[in-house]
């Protein structure tokens, strides 16, 4: 239940002390700004993610999420406060114009808040995906736990912790000194001019750090202008439909190997190789917009492929490049699902496998079912006709087909080993070349072998002792 919440509308709301105009700066900072527009959701999470990562890996002085929005689901929301606490430089948010509901927890996450003339911030409280409010044990968990989150990473502001809480709990009266800011029965939320209000002795401003009419005046006031230099993150139209992909990542990871296992055992290269190479290059691009892969897996993968290739047509049978390529190939599909940060060097724990792991599995499992529903039905059907016959034969004809049938080795007949199989290789029948697999074993080259089981997709066969 607790995925499937949605935060209800929330403004952001951060206590902050004014920042010095003019910094010292030797040289131009990197800024990194990230867009987070719309409802929070999984999309959100991965420009978060992607932006966050590549700001560390360019040791980026500032990160400043350009925030719009009406608000969205409690555990993404917990998910990008998690990711903004592992970039070691300032971040900061520039509410423009709307920080609502997960919006206000996720900018209270950074340590500055800026917002534009138009900025609103709060109407916080924790309602369903459906906009019913929450069962009211339920509701008081989501509650204390974002709470302490906010505790935690709000300590160093003085008002800041009450504020998101006022924005959250109707119940709860906001006072600063003898001044009642926000009264029981009612939700906080703040517009700008409000956010900057100063209380207190010294004074200082409720939650804001200043309201700017753009990112480039706020920008140019933060770190002197010319000072600075912006990296921006757009999502194109192809992009957006990748992201989504990423959710099926198992099924694009199976549905591409079982493409590319029938393009292995068919003659010459056709439409399933290129679906299999298309569905695994989606695969990668989902994974690389969702900030998890970098080009660096498809260079293993496509380095996997080739090894496997030089074990099938060149030296079949030796095992060495074959092994080695499938460990590459397993390796980077691996690799490219998991959420590895550039600062966290090469530590590899349970958490960061478990979900890759499950992922992998259930694509294994997709390409093996697929296999074994092919090999049980494909053989003999129009299908199987229109597919293998027409590459082996050019044409799909019935003749073609009886052809085929004439020269294809059958159960019991005896043929010769050309290469060892371990256990696959190639044998000879009659003076045709087929794939081959031993049924028990390896078979050395050379050795008398006999047919055990015939089928489209190749041959099964046992040693024939002398």
């Amino acid at each position: 239940m607790f995925s499937t919440l949605c935060l209800g509308w929330l403004q952001p709301s951060i206590a902050e002390e004014p920042v010095p105009a003019e910094p010292v700066i030797d040289g131009p900072s990197a800024v990194y700004v990230i867009p987070i527009t719309d409802a929070i959701n999984k999309p959100n999470l991965y420009v978060l993610r992607r932006g966050l990562k590549e700001a560390i890996a360019n040791k980026a002085e500032m990160v400043i999420l350009d925030m719009d929005t009406p608000g969205g689901r409690v555990d993404y929301t917990l998910e990008m406060m998690e990711m903004l606490n592992r970039f070691d430089g300032l971040t900061a948010t520039y509410v423009n114009d709307d920080a609502i509901s997960a919006g206000s927890f996720i900018a209270a996450a950074t340590r500055e808040i800026y917002f534009s003339p138009r900025g609103k911030m709060g109407a916080s409280a924790v309602i369903q995906g459906t906009g019913g409010d929450v069962p009211e044990t339920a509701r008081q968990k989501i509650e204390s736990y974002l709470r302490a989150n906010i505790r935690v990473m709000t300590e160093d502001y003085p008002y800041r912790s009450d504020v998101i809480r006022a924005m959250l709990d109707a119940e709860f009266e906001l006072k600063v000194g003898d001044e009642v800011i926000k009264p029981k029965g009612e939700l906080l939320t703040l517009t700008a001019k409000e956010a900057m209000q100063e209380y207190g002795d010294p004074p200082q401003p409720l939650l804001g750090a200043g309201i700017y009419d753009s990112l480039n005046e706020l920008l140019d006031a933060r770190f002197g202008e010319g000072n600075y230099v912006i990296s921006d993150f757009h999502i194109s139209y192809s992009e957006d439909i990748a992201k989504w992909m990423n959710t099926f990542a198992p099924a694009l990871l199976g549905l591409g190997m079982l493409a590319l296992f029938i393009e292995f055992k068919t003659p010459g290269f056709g439409i399933f190789g290129i679906a299999g190479i298309l569905l695994l290059g989606i695969f990668f691009i989902s994974n690389y917009i969702a900030g998890l892969a970098g080009n660096e897996v498809i260079v293993v993968f496509a380095l996997g492929i080739l090894l496997v290739l030089i074990e099938i047509l060149f030296f079949p049978g030796t095992l060495v490049f074959g092994i080695s390529g499938i460990c590459m190939i397993f390796g980077s599909l691996l690799w490219a699902m998991v959420d590895y940060w550039p600062d966290q060097g090469f530590e590899i724990n349970g958490d960061m496998l478990a979900q890759p792991l499950v992922n992998l599995v259930l694509g294994m499992g997709i390409a093996v079912f697929g296999a074994l529903l092919i090999w049980r039905f494909l053989p003999g059907s129009f299908l199987e006709r229109s597919i293998v016959l027409t590459s082996a034969a050019g044409g799909s004809s019935e003749a073609v087909h009886e052809l085929r049938e004439s020269v294809w080795p059958r159960a019991g007949e005896i043929g010769l080993a050309v290469t060892a199989l371990h256990p696959g290789g190639r044998v000879e029948f009659k003076g045709r070349r087929y794939e081959a697999r031993s049924q028990v074993g390896a078979i050395d080259r050379g050795a008398k072998v006999r047919v055990v089981q015939s089928g489209d997709f190749g041959l099964v066969v046992e040693e024939v002792s002398e």
